[in-house]
């Protein structure tokens, strides 16, 4: 049987069958578009994999883009594989901005563009959703989704559950904390939408053929090496084309494989089902319950009901004895036939794939949507197509990225199973700050894991790697290997002390480990010790490298031997696609551990590759680590460990050199990520070890502690910066980073000079609070009563007992900011509904003049 509910009274509800088309295509009477699936010889600009929602959006926005010889191939007819059956939803408000943004995006080309452009319906129904809130930790997120909305215009309300029954008399509220009601949350009908889409494509120039899987997709290696598209085989033909776009959902693996490509998703049974007629329930808004991990979607006068348990059927296990875990139907009966299991694809981290491929490049990922295929389709569709067509989107889509895997991963069936598997059962689970997978932990771990595991540290995981968060003082917390949640027959793990530790960081209050407090403040007053191994580490070699610096780096990096010098990297629009150190390095003699040759891997970034058609070479190098001992008293502790003079004098601010740490060769570099003085160890990987006791053992006497990401994250904000592809240094009060004096050429100059002209439209502000009050990014930010921005990142500075936060503020009137729009007006910050008084600065009011990084204190 399935489990009472207490969402809804429906005393006489009863499931039932209907076929796909009735339950998701009701409101289209429009017929798929018919082409002939005759190829032939044939040649494309683009050929987009996958007639459902993100293959028809794509193609769309393609055609807008201007670009008209492009093909869409689907194997059996649109919308026929994991799009039939989506429920069609589409909520406006998620707890990311950028995806606030892309949902907008959809919800502007169903409900308005389409129906303006073709004269046809997509069938949108505007029924408004609900979420539903039976915890407080619920009711706050949804707070805070409010609170983000007012930021982006989007009309939302915080109701009690009286309001609550007013708005939806069949609904029990008795054991409900509020919900948040969005009005223009509506439906999407998936034929009609990709019908209109492939209708409006078709008008501009493209082809769509049905009936045509993919046999093959060769590959060609250029005179660089570099794997590059070159055709798609189909049984009726093949097509020449240098860009292929794989939107083929949960067959994307497949055709991955055609091309050599790995992608990292997994196809798992999504279990719905249909009611009868419910009196009452016409009209009504979408209902989402989150901690019943239910949807209920509004279909005429019935309900689509849809679920995430924690033991999803994997594609190659099929059983039909699904059962929802608490919130269903009340007083339903449960026939195997009665219950729909199709496919959804999941992945790693519950992103999308998006992007070139790192194997092949003009191959491009469009799949892994993870549920949320046909409300993120336009947005993700515009930004792919911008992709394509300009080699990068105009969001920041770097947690859609592929490249955002190491490849060590995305072929590895265990990590990709679990991981997946996490995604799935947590679905609908709150976001909270600090959560951190428990599947598929300790795949990338560096020398000091276990030493540092030893004493209490807390790890975090990203992009596979084991980094420290933080230190705790119960002793060690070691990651267990994946339980599953105790699915599967698989025993759950009993006394996990990291899952329980993670568990008290559930909160949007300041959580227990708010004990960073003492890294925090032993890195300002005394000295810590922070490994940061997971920082890449690139060296860029050749006889043009110089040529190659100059047009990456925005500063400019022709320095001496031994100078270090920050900079970004830009792409064509200005934007920061990364900020970095650049050392300039003496020619040292082969198989030097410090200054290694080229170990043959050539780094994946396309954004190097695309930029440098010199005779350069971009290495990795994983075997060196990378330990950072900060703060007012380092000198004195590493003067005792190293054989070099580490006064200003002889080391100064942003110089490095090779120097002898207890008996091994190191790097160091004075540099700081955390605003006080401090150095980098660069230590050979079999050297870490001896290295890091030989400075712990120093640091005894000046009160030495270890300090995690944790502490960096508070630290850092002290000094202030927030940086996505999508912000200029301009914006970001990095216009000191740029050789804008000079004549030297680099990549997005053209762009920063013509933003400088015009005037600046959004610039970052820092904020800081009095009152101490937890905030986390999201918040919204208001001038005078009106909305301008909102929080990207925000922390507790312990240095002077205040909340502080950094976002970047518009104008509404869509004029220039300038510092005197900063200074003219009083601002506030809205978190979960309540506004607190904050003070604006145009510079950090931390060490504004930046002396402490070179020593200078008092």
């Amino acid at each position: 049987f399935i489990h009472a509910s207490a969402v809804l009274k429906l005393a006489t509800a009863q499931l039932c069958v209907r076929p796909h088309h009735m339950l998701c295509q009701s409101a289209s009477k429009q017929p798929y578009l018919s082409t002939s699936c005759s190829v032939y010889e044939h040649s494309a600009d683009v050929v987009v994999i996958g007639g459902g929602s993100l293959g028809c959006q794509t193609l769309y926005h393609l055609c807008k883009l201007g670009m008209t010889n492009v093909v869409l191939l689907e194997r059996d007819r649109l919308t026929a594989g994991t799009t039939w059956h989506t429920a069609g939803l589409l909520w406006q408000l998620r707890p990311s901005d950028t995806e606030v943004e892309l949902l907008a995006h959809t919800r502007n080309v169903i409900s308005s563009e389409l129906e303006e452009e073709t004269d046809l319906e997509t069938g949108w129904i505007q029924n408004g959703g609900l979420f539903i809130a039976s915890n407080k930790q619920r009711l706050d997120e949804y707070k805070r989704l409010m609170s983000l909305g007012k930021a982006y215009g989007i009309e939302s309300y915080v109701l009690s559950p009286a309001e609550t029954k007013d708005l939806y008399p069949l609904m029990n509220v008795k054991d409900l904390y509020g919900t948040l009601y969005v009005p223009k949350d509506g439906t999407m009908d998936p034929a009609g939408t990709c019908t209109t889409l492939s209708r409006a494509a078709t008008a501009r120039g493209a082809t769509v053929i049905e009936n045509c899987p993919v046999t093959g997709i060769q590959v060609k290696v250029d005179d660089l090496g570099v794997k590059r598209v070159k055709e798609v085989e189909t049984a009726h033909g093949t097509i020449q084309t240098p860009c292929v776009v794989n939107c083929a959902g949960v067959w994307a693996t497949k055709l991955g494989e055609m091309a050599g490509v790995n992608v990292p998703l997994i196809a798992m049974h999504h279990a719905y089902v249909v009611t009868e007629r419910i009196e009452g329930i016409q009209n009504m808004p979408n209902v989402r319950d989150h901690d019943a991990s239910v949807y209920l979607r509004l279909q005429g006068d019935a309900l689509s009901v849809g679920g995430y348990e924690h033991n999803p059927i994997f594609w190659n296990d099929f059983s039909c004895c699904f059962v929802f875990s608490k919130h269903s139907m009340v007083c339903v009966f449960l026939l195997s036939l009665l219950v729909c299991f199709p496919p959804e694809s999941f992945t790693a981290d519950h992103k999308p794939l998006m992007g070139e491929a790192p194997e092949v490049r003009g191959f491009f990922l469009g799949c892994g949507f993870n549920s949320a295929g046909m409300m993120l389709g336009g947005g993700c569709g515009k930004e792919l197509a911008h992709w394509i067509n300009h080699g990068r989107p105009e969001k920041d889509m770097c947690g859609y990225d592929i490249r955002r895997f190491h490849h060590s991963l995305t072929n590895n069936n265990r990590w990709i199973r679990e991981r997946s598997h996490e995604s799935y059962a947590k679905n609908y689970s709150v976001v909270f700050p600090f959560d951190e997978p428990l599947a598929s932990r300790n795949m990338r771990t560096d020398p000091f894991h276990q030493v540092l595991q030893e004493q209490g540290c807390v790890f975090q995981e990203r992009h596979g790697w084991e980094r420290p968060g933080w230190f705790n003082r119960g002793g060690p917390a070691p990651v267990l290997d994946y339980d599953y949640y105790g699915a599967y027959d698989v025993p759950k793990n009993t006394d996990y002390k990291y899952s329980e530790i993670l568990g008290k960081e559930y909160t949007f209050d300041f959580p227990p480990h708010h004990d960073i407090r003492d890294e925090c403040l032993s890195c300002r007053n005394a000295v810590a010790v922070f490994d940061m191994s997971y920082f890449g580490k690139f060296y860029l070699t050749g006889p043009d490298a110089k040529k190659a610096a100059d047009w990456l780096f925005t500063a400019d990096v022709n320095k001496a031997p031994g100078s270090t010098v920050y900079t970004c990297m830009l792409n064509k629009r200005g934007g920061v696609e990364s900020d970095l150190t650049v050392s300039r390095l003496e020619p040292s003699p082969a198989h030097h551990p410090l200054t290694p040759e080229s170990n043959g891997k050539r780094h994946t970034c396309p954004h190097t590759l695309s930029h440098t058609h010199t005779h350069t070479h971009t290495s990795t190098h994983t075997q060196m680590m990378r330990l950072c001992d900060l703060c007012v008293d380092s000198r004195e502790l590493l003067q005792e460990v190293l054989n070099s003079d580490l006064s200003n004098d002889a080391f100064p601010f942003s110089t490095h050199k090779i120097v002898n740490a207890a008996g091994h060769k190191v790097r160091a570099m004075r540099l700081s990520f955390v605003g006080e003085m401090g150095w980098e160890l660069h230590i050979p990987k079999e050297s870490c070890l001896p290295v890091y006791h030989a400075v712990m053992a120093a640091g005894a006497k000046y009160g030495i502690c270890n300090a995690g990401y944790r502490a960096i994250d508070s630290l850092s904000i002290e000094k202030g910066m927030d940086l996505r592809p999508d912000d200029t240094p301009l914006e970001a009060g990095l216009a000191f980073t740029c050789k804008m004096k000079t004549s030297i050429p680099f990549l997005g100059r053209q762009a920063l000079e013509a933003q400088k002209a015009e005037g600046l439209r959004r610039r970052i502000v820092c904020f800081t609070v009095d009152e101490k009050v937890p905030m986390f990014g999201l918040e919204a930010i208001f001038r005078n009563g009106v909305p301008v921005g909102h929080l990207r990142r925000s922390e507790f500075r312990f240095a002077i007992d205040k909340t502080i936060g950094y976002g970047y503020i518009r104008n509404p009137d869509g004029g220039v900011v300038s510092p005197d729009f900063v200074r003219s007006r009083e601002f506030t910050l809205e978190r979960m509904g309540v506004t607190y008084k904050a003070t604006a600065h145009l510079k950090s009011p931390f060490d504004p003049e930046n002396k402490h990084v070179k020593g200078i204190y008092g």
